[in-house]
């Protein structure tokens, strides 16, 4: 049985790279990935948050526009004067 002959310095290198290349690669899609998780959990945060708000408003009696016109302070709604 012949012997492979051995590998060359450069050889390995070669090699190094070509794992250490798709090993990049495959925490650049991991990242990729993570990053849309993260975009997805943000937008359902501000989602939960605008639902708070929205119950706060019924709870009141009180439309998105009476809000505006508080928060600007031009006038506030009579149902909390």
């Amino acid at each position: 049985m012949a012997r492979r002959a051995r590998r060359t310095m450069l050889e390995k290198y070669q090699e190094e790279l070509a794992s250490v290349t798709s090993s990049i690669s495959q925490y650049e899609n991991c990242l990729e990935t993570m990053r849309e998780k993260e975009k997805q959990l943000k937008e359902q945060i501000l989602m939960e948050k605008f639902k708070e708000v929205n119950e706060l408003l019924e709870g009141q009696n009180m439309t998105l526009d009476d809000l505006k016109e508080m928060l600007s302070g031009n006038e506030v709604p009579e149902q909390i004067a």
